[in-house]
Parts: C-alpha cells; sequence; structure tokens
C-alpha cells in the first residue's frame, strides 16, 4: 500500500467511514486544503497544485491552478497511453495505460480557466476533497468536454463503499475489503475485477458526491455564482451551465460482441452476464425479469389454445371478441360441470403466485453471482438535488444540508396528493368518454348494420387507449416534479415515492375501466371484447413508439450526421456518441410488463388467449428493447442494485388481487348461474360460495408461497457466513 492512499478510515468487511468528498473522520470534516500561503501544497501532486485562497478573488475559493495543468498545452489525441491525462493521485496507480470511461459535456465557449478549475477538482486526492479521478480536456484544451477514467485505487475503495461482494481466493463471493484486497481473485486487474458498467458508476458516483467545504467562487464566472460550504459542487455546476451532461462511454468491440449474441443472432436465451457487465444490473435485472415472464407465459399459452380450440363457448366468444359476427356455440360444454373459463381462472391464480415465487428464487440467485446480495445498508450521502439550511445531522454528526420532515409531508399533502388526485379524475373523465362513444357507436351500428358501422364499433376503445396513454406520459413528467418537490434526502425514498406515484396511478388508468365493465355493468361480452383491444392495439402502439419510430429517426436524421470510420480520432466517436438521446429509463418497460401481467393475472379467465399474444408480443419485445439499448440511445449509467425493488412487491400485489377478481369473475360466468338456477342455490348461497372458494384460494397461495423459499439453502449459508466475517472483522478492529 503506498503512502499517499490514505486508508486509516477506511475498515475492513462491512464497515466504511469514507473521508472522500467531504466526509467525516475521526479528525473532523475533511475537504480541500486551500493553503494560506501561495506554493504547492504538500498533499496534492505536482500537476495539480491549487492556488492559495487570495489568489483569486480572496473569498476562499478554488483558485485556477499556478502551475501547470493539462490546459495549458495542446494535450493531443484522447487515447489509452496515459498522454495527455492529469497524474494520478497515489504513485501505486500512476503510470500504465488508461481507460475512458466517461465524457462530461461542458457548455460552448466555457472560459479555459473553469475547466481547468473542474480538471483539477476532478483529479485532486479524495482526502483533499476531491474525486481522486484522471481527466483528459480532449484536443483542444479549452474545448468542450472531459474525458474521465479512474484510477484503481479509487475504483476499489469505491467497491468496498458500495458493498459489492467479489470472488475471494475460496472461490466464494464476499463483501469487498481494501484491507484485504490481496486476497480477492483478481483485484490487481481491475479491468477484470469490477465489471465496465461498476467502473463507469463509480466515476459517477464519486464525481456526484462532491461537496464544498467552504464557500468557493468558481473561476471564471460571475461573482454571484458561489459554492456554499456544504453545497454539492457537481449540482452546482449543472445548474449554472458549466456541465451540460454526462454520459457513459461505449467500447465499440464489446457492444458489437453483445449485439451478436443478444439480439443480432437467433438465440433462445439472452446473455444475461455480458448484459450485467456492460450495462450494469438494473438493466441486467430487467432483461432477466422479461426472459423469465416471457417463458413463464408459455405454458397458460398452451392452454389457453387448447381451451379456445377444443371448448365450444370459449371458441365462439374469442370470435366474437374479434369480430361483429355470431359465432354458434357448439355443444362440447352443455353437459360439462367444469367449463374452460373455471379452468383457465384457477390456473392463472396458481400461475402468478408460482412465477413471482420462483422470480424471487432467480433473483436471488442472480444477486450472488453478481455480487450485489449483500448491498451494505450504510447513512449515505444525501442525494445530489437534496437541498436544505445547513446543519449538523444527528445521526451521523456531518455537516450537510437539513430539511424538516414536516415540511416534505406538508408538500405531500398539500401539493402531491392533489396533483395525483387530479390525474385520478381524467381518468374518470376518460372512463365516461369512453362509455358515452361506445353507446354512440352501438347506435350508430345499430341503424346502420354495415361492415363500415362493425369498424366504428372498435373507435370508442381505440380512442380511450390512446387517451390513457397520452395520459399516463404526461403525467410521468408531474410525478418526476412533484418527487422533487418533495425533497427526499436519500436516492431510495425518492426512487419509492416516484414509483408509488406511478403505480397509483398506472393501476387506476389501465384497470379502472376493466373493473368498472366486470363489477359494476357486469357485461363480460363487452369486457371480452375491450380486453382483446386493448392486448392487439396497445401492443401495437408500443411498438410503433418504442421502437419504428426512434429507428427511423436515428437510421434517416440521426446517423448520416455521425457517420465515422475506424481511423477517425477516438475524440470524434465520443462526440458522435453524444448525438444519440438520452436513455429513457426502465419506467415504461416495468409498466407494461405490469399492466401486461394485470391483463393475464386478473382477466385472462374471460379470454383464454390473452397469453397467447403476450407470449407474441414479448418474443418481439426482449430483442427490441435491446436493439434500443446498444443503438439508439446514449448508454445509461446503472447502480447496483440486488433486484426489480418495489416493482416485485407491484406484481406481487397483482398477484393476491387475482385472486378476488377470478373468483368474482366465475361468479358471474353464465354457467355458474345456470348450474345455481339448476340446483335451485339461491343468490346468497351463491355469494357464500365464492366468498369460501376466494379464501381457500389465497391460503394455497399462501402456502406455495412457504413451500417456495425466496433464496435457496446454499445461498442462505454464504450470506449468514459473510455476516459472521463481517462480525467477527468489526469485533477485531474494537480491540
Amino acid at each position: 500500500m503506498c503512502e499517499c492512499c490514505p486508508v486509516s478510515s477506511r475498515l475492513s468487511v462491512g464497515v466504511n467511514v469514507s473521508l472522500a468528498k467531504g466526509k467525516q473522520s475521526s479528525g473532523g470534516i475533511v475537504g480541500l486544503s486551500l493553503s494560506s500561503q501561495p506554493g504547492p501544497h504538500p498533499h496534492l501532486p505536482c500537476s495539480l497544485i491549487m492556488s492559495s485562497a487570495g489568489s483569486d478573488a480572496g473569498d476562499g475559493g478554488l483558485g485556477a491552478p499556478q502551475t501547470k495543468t493539462p490546459g495549458e498545452k495542446a494535450s493531443g489525441p484522447v487515447s489509452a497511453d496515459g498522454s495527455g491525462w492529469t497524474r494520478a493521485s497515489c504513485p501505486c496507480c500512476a503510470g500504465g495505460p488508461v481507460e475512458p470511461l466517461v465524457l462530461l459535456q461542458l457548455r460552448a465557449g466555457l472560459p479555459r480557466e473553469t475547466k481547468d478549475w473542474v480538471i483539477t477538482l476532478i483529479a485532486t486526492a479524495v482526502k483533499q476533497g476531491g474525486a481522486g479521478l484522471s481527466a483528459h480536456p480532449g484536443e483542444e484544451p479549452s474545448g468542450d468536454i472531459i474525458v474521465v477514467s479512474a484510477p484503481r485505487c479509487t475504483l476499489l475503495r469505491a467497491a468496498e463503499e458500495l458493498g459489492l461482494c467479489k470472488p475471494y481466493r475460496t472461490g466464494d463471493m464476499t463483501a469487498f475489503s481494501y484491507h484485504d484486497r490481496s486476497n480477492f481473485r483478481d483485484a490487481d486487474d481491475v479491468q477484470v475485477f469490477l465489471t465496465l458498467a461498476e467502473r463507469q458508476y463509480i466515476v459517477k458516483y464519486e464525481l456526484e458526491g462532491l461537496r464544498a467545504q467552504r464557500d468557493l467562487k468558481i473561476p471564471g464566472l460571475p461573482e454571484g455564482r458561489l459554492l456554499q460550504r456544504r453545497d454539492n459542487i457537481w449540482q452546482k455546476l449543472k445548474a449554472v451551465g458549466v456541465v451540460q451532461g454526462m454520459f457513459p462511454l461505449n467500447d465499440e468491440d464489446k457492444l458489437k460482441a453483445l449485439s451478436d449474441c443478444w439480439y443480432s443472432g437467433n438465440q433462445l436465451t439472452q446473455p444475461l452476464d455480458k448484459i450485467h457487465a456492460y450495462f450494469g444490473g438494473t438493466v441486467a435485472f430487467y432483461f432477466s425479469f422479461l426472459e423469465f415472464y416471457t417463458w413463464s407465459l408459455l405454458p397458460p399459452a398452451i392452454l389457453g389454445l387448447i381451451l379456445t380450440v377444443f371448448s365450444g363457448s370459449v371458441n365462439k366468444e374469442a370470435m366474437d371478441s374479434i369480430s361483429d359476427s355470431k359465432v354458434a356455440a357448439g355443444d362440447d360444454d352443455d353437459d360439462q360441470t367444469v367449463s374452460g373459463h373455471m379452468i383457465q381462472a384457477v390456473f392463472s391464480m396458481l400461475w402468478s403466485t408460482v412465477v413471482i415465487e420462483m422470480w424471487k428464487r432467480r433473483s436471488t440467485l442472480l444477486a450472488y453471482r453478481w455480487g450485489t446480495m449483500q448491498l451494505a445498508e450504510r447513512f449515505s450521502e444525501p442525494r445530489p438535488a437534496y437541498h436544505g439550511a445547513l446543519g449538523v445531522n444527528p445521526v451521523t454528526g456531518r455537516v450537510e444540508p437539513l430539511f424538516p420532515a414536516w415540511q416534505r409531508e406538508l408538500r405531500m399533502a398539500l401539493v402531491s396528493v392533489p396533483a395525483v388526485g387530479l390525474f385520478l379524475g381524467l381518468v374518470v373523465m376518460g372512463m365516461l368518454g369512453f362509455y358515452w362513444g361506445e353507446a354512440q357507436a352501438q347506435s350508430l351500428h345499430a341503424e346502420w348494420d354495415s361492415l363500415l358501422s362493425s369498424v366504428v364499433l372498435y373507435l370508442p376503445s381505440v380512442a380511450h387507449i390512446v387517451y390513457t396513454n397520452a395520459l399516463g406520459t404526461a403525467y410521468r413528467q408531474v410525478a418526476l416534479a412533484l418527487t422533487e418537490f418533495e425533497n427526499h434526502r436519500e436516492e431510495s425514498a425518492y426512487n419509492d415515492h416516484l414509483t408509488g406515484k406511478i403505480l397509483v396511478f398506472t393501476f387506476f388508468n389501465y384497470f379502472a375501466v376493466l373493473f368498472h365493465i366486470a363489477f359494476y355493468k357486469q357485461d363480460l361480452p363487452l369486457l371480452r371484447k375491450r380486453l382483446a383491444s386493448l392486448l392487439i392495439i396497445t401492443q401495437l402502439v408500443n411498438q410503433v413508439t418504442e421502437v419504428v419510430i426512434p429507428f427511423l429517426v436515428d437510421r434517416f436524421l440521426s446517423a448520416p450526421k455521425r457517420k465515422e470510420k475506424k481511423e477517425d480520432p477516438q475524440e470524434d466517436k465520443f462526440r458522435n456518441q453524444s448525438s444519440l438521446p438520452d436513455f429513457p429509463g426502465l419506467f415504461s418497460e416495468y409498466i407494461e410488463l405490469l399492466v401486461q401481467f394485470g391483463y393475464f393475472s386478473l382477466f385472462s379467465c374471460v379470454y383464454p388467449l390473452t397469453a397467447v399474444l403476450l407470449l407474441v408480443n414479448n418474443l418481439t419485445e426482449i430483442r427490441s428493447d435491446a436493439y434500443k439499448m446498444c443503438k439508439l440511445f446514449k448508454k445509461p449509467f446503472s447502480a447496483p442494485v440486488a433486484g426489480m425493488g418495489v416493482w416485485q412487491t407491484a406484481f406481487e400485489v397483482l398477484s393476491f388481487v387475482s385472486v378476488i377478481s377470478n373468483c368474482w369473475l366465475l361468479l358471474l360466468s353464465p354457467r355458474l348461474q345456470e348450474l345455481g338456477q339448476e340446483s335451485g342455490v339461491t343468490g346468497t348461497n351463491v355469494v357464500l360460495v365464492a366468498v369460501l372458494m376466494e379464501h381457500l384460494l389465497i391460503m394455497i397461495k399462501m402456502v406455495l408461497a412457504k413451500l417456495i423459499p425466496d433464496e435457496p439453502d446454499w445461498i442462505r449459508v454464504k450470506r449468514e457466513q459473510n455476516e459472521f466475517i463481517s462480525m467477527q472483522a468489526l469485533g477485531q478492529q474494537k480491540q
């Protein structure tokens, strides 16, 4: 371990007290050291010496570097040989090849001294308040980009802070410890030890965690643009327009290899490990669930086809749902006590439970394999956009912005809840409009009775689907603004509240009409036709808006502007990547899967072909989503995650609700009502039987959930072993 890589505050397995980015050590808050005398600072690399407080505006701010910086001479092209890059702040990381990881886009025409100051901030050692990274100013020192890399020590320390598990010398996945790094496999080669996505996320993590340790003036900007003590530096640089954007750089060779084995070939499975290594855990867990859920639809799809082909009543209803013709029902079901709808209802209820429980096991296996099963629960730094009056956190003792919880709750009660209620009211208005349009279309068809009027029958459904999709898109933007206004401290709290708002609206927006048709109007033929329209039209609309339009825009508008040759400078290739649109995230993808899951688990008993249509859609969805990730958008940052998070809870809730929905839909089925009339059972007794059946199926679901453990025994043993090792390490450090 080199002397300039301070690790005294970095505890071993499971315990971390970071000095970086203004976090508190036993010696107090450590920040950018600003000498009161000009001259070299003893802890800074000689190429990155900070000026004295009085050398700039006299406000104690960081001035432009006094000695040579990377921007004072033409640095040459961006390359991996180390030329033109700032030197690492520790000797063990100096020299050797440098891997470009992240591109920062600066404001055009930014003053040279401001860019130099940003580069210095990036490259300054963590203990002095910098990010501890490496930076390259590009071919033009005064240009509008900065390319960022990360030295080995910074990457390894951040891996410990994030709580990543890596292969130990015994082969087991163990929480990484910087002190014990020599016992971890391949720890001396970070390009093998950490995935590309992890290395790029660590760069973002370090940059977004920078906080000013005193009031600072940003060189080259107007006097009013000050950094106040404990301000998030990166958030401030974005707010004043110094930094326009930041995105991880693609490795074209790795991306090409991934594309060939992902969506370009004829593979039936996805290369999940390669997806995780390149795009990160968030993306990998989504595609893993998409694949798992898609193949889980195969059994209900086969059952739906069998019921449709061999059940006369089901076949007739399926034909009626897609045409206005009246197909004569066969006599196949006349003497059957158990109809195809009953079989489909019971199967879908049990299927939803088994699928969710098996996914939990698969998710745990993937989290162990990808080293995220034991992501540490630590008192993290506030998220970059969090703001408030400066104070001392009563839990951690750190100086940071504080925002009273009662103010946040007041904002949610007086602003967020009414806004969400307003959009739910718009959903109700759309539902009423759908019913009005449906009545008008039926009246017109009764009057005309023509092919044209048959087509008109579907116009209310199409118009309502377009309305709900547009309303959902608008609501997501409003939900983002509302959650930002609530000012949550932790990133996890922000994501949970945002996702909660989206889920409430999604459930109401997509399922309110179906529930109203089923349980208020009790019109099963209309429910069946509506469900068929949703399954066919919504999927076509999604494919066009999510794939076809972006492909055409990229093919005919964007791609011609960024044509590149193999011999083009690396910087030009990086700039071509910046012309791609930002990745919109996975919210809409998860919502689409959640709605699909709801359609099948809640209502498939009235339309058994639901699983068939979903299976066909998802087989194309896997490849189209993969194509979008690789070709149509900038590569996104992806934080290490241990699963789908709150989305998994949403699927579990729908699985539970499916029991209630299917039991009451069966109660409305004509066959069951006929049986009740033939046997002389009163309506009250039928309801009691339905309630009893509902409770029985809920008990069966609970038993199945208990019988299928969330994690295999061997993973549970490994997890408990890691917890024991962490406890032992903590005990040794206290001695």
